[in-house]
């Protein structure tokens, strides 16, 4: 048995502004077991970045530890990367960030690896705002352990060996909303035409992005009573509305009817075609965001799609005001500022 894909590629395939097919943005054989969502989420990031013409070397591709910390060996194979340890992703992410901001930034986490052991970088780096894409795997279990109850299992669901979670599940997307992150949303590895869209916004939002994928563990965690199922999500699954990815200098053509489609334009030039399906939510009001997700909870609902986001915000380089030339391109000139400027800081502290 090998591992290794198959080079060839049908000489037709289809091709993007940069004249790549999709085989360039894919990566090695997945290892994990067959029918598991997060290949499914790989997937939609290789769709993703593909339809969105990144240059797959201008990616920087960041993990923890946990099945879903090994998917960035399945995707992006020509993109930088680094496996960090348990729950400490955010931190390499921001290190890496502050000293080369011209990458684009794919954090993969799982609700094991930010929920619990990582909680404590994971609310952080949501509040610095650091300019990065972070999704979440989330099966709710821990698929590495045998299937033990994640943070995130909900309250009465039921595991494979017939036990019931007595303890409330965290809400990633709710805590998020909370702490301050400026794009919040949701969805399921089974929906990969709200998904693709999702990832392609994020990844264009400027500031932190999260996006909470439910993704059905189906050795430990797909079981009748368990609310990570395929079957579950996908009879209590809610979309807050149906979007649109237009990419920049795309005519942009819509039909409307007051107060259900919504333009929202990101900072690159590229815009969300939202089209809402509760009236009684707004995507720019966290309140609403909030409400809209108790709302769900309360009736067993599972809230899928943009749920909120602020796209007046600043990330965190430009709230320390750093420079915008990558750290490892700084010369001898730019880093010492001379004597004179020196002895006029130090002034500044007698």
């Amino acid at each position: 048995m090998t591992y290794i894909k198959s080079k060839f590629a049908h000489p037709n395939l289809p091709k993007n502004k940069l004249g790549y097919t999709r085989k360039e943005y894919e990566g090695s054989l997945t290892t994990l077991c067959a029918g598991c969502g997060h290949d499914s989420i790989g997937a939609a990031i290789v769709e993703a970045c593909w339809e969105m013409s990144i240059e797959p070397h201008k990616v920087a591709k960041l993990s923890g530890i946990g099945c879903s910390s090994k998917t960035p060996a399945y995707f992006l194979n020509n993109s930088h990367g680094f496996n960090s340890v348990h729950g400490r992703m955010p931190s390499v992410a921001t290190g890496a960030n502050l000293a080369n901001k011209d990458l684009i930034y794919l954090g993969v986490s799982g609700d094991g690896d930010s929920a619990s052991i990582g909680m404590g970088q994971f609310v952080h780096v949501i509040r610095r705002n650091l300019n990065m894409t972070y999704i979440v795997m989330n099966n709710g279990c821990y698929g590495l352990t045998k299937g033990q109850d994640s943070a995130t299992a909900d309250a009465g669901s039921k595991s494979k060996a017939g036990s019931v979670n007595m303890f409330e599940g965290i809400d990633l997307c709710g805590l998020a909303i909370e702490l301050g992150a400026t794009f919040v949303a949701q969805s399921f590895s089974g929906d990969k035409h709200q998904l693709v869209p999702l990832i392609q916004a994020a990844i264009s939002h400027p500031g932190f992005a999260l996006i909470n994928v439910l993704s059905p563990c189906v050795t430990f965690n797909n079981n009748v009573g368990s609310t990570k199922s395929y079957d579950y999500v996908r009879e209590h699954v809610e979309a807050t509305g149906t979007l649109d990815y237009v990419p920049p200098m795309t005519e942009i053509t819509t039909t409307y009817t007051d107060d259900e489609t919504k333009m929202v334009e990101m900072h690159d030039g590229s815009w969300l075609r939202l089209h809402k399906l509760s009236q009684t939510w707004n995507p720019d009001d966290k309140i609403s965001a909030i409400n809209a997700l108790q709302h769900s909870h309360v009736k067993n609902e599972i809230l899928t799609g943009l749920l909120y986001m602020n796209n007046e915000s600043k990330e965190l380089h430009s709230l320390l005001n750093t420079t915008d030339v990558p750290l490892n391109k700084l010369n001898e000139s730019v880093l010492c500022p001379g004597v004179e400027i020196l002895e006029k800081i130090n002034s500044e502290f007698r």
